[in-house]
């Protein structure tokens, strides 16, 4: 099963990473969600993030967070060349 519940009145997406730690997301619309032989798979839009995909109850990118996953990527191979000019990022 997918972490969901209610928080409040709103239906949400919460993610346990630790013990100690959780998130919810509240679930404007739920866009996706099946299970394959591999994972759970979950697309649901939320007012703040846009559209979120989640797998196996952990959020993996979020539209709107997109730039800080471009961000991150960047960085290593930047920081690992010389001279570096130009990015791509496929």
């Amino acid at each position: 099963n997918l972490p969901n519940g209610r928080c409040e009145t709103d239906l949400c997406f919460n993610e346990t990473l630790y013990a100690d730690v959780r998130q919810s997301y509240k679930v404007f619309k739920e866009l996706y969600r099946d299970k394959s032989e591999y994972q759970d798979v979950m697309v649901f839009e939320n007012p703040v993030y846009g559209r979120v995909l989640a797998l196996d109850g952990v959020v993996q990118v979020a539209e709107n967070g997109e730039w800080v996953y471009h961000e991150m990527m960047s960085h290593v191979p930047l920081l690992a060349h010389e001279n570096p000019r130009k990015a791509l990022i496929i």
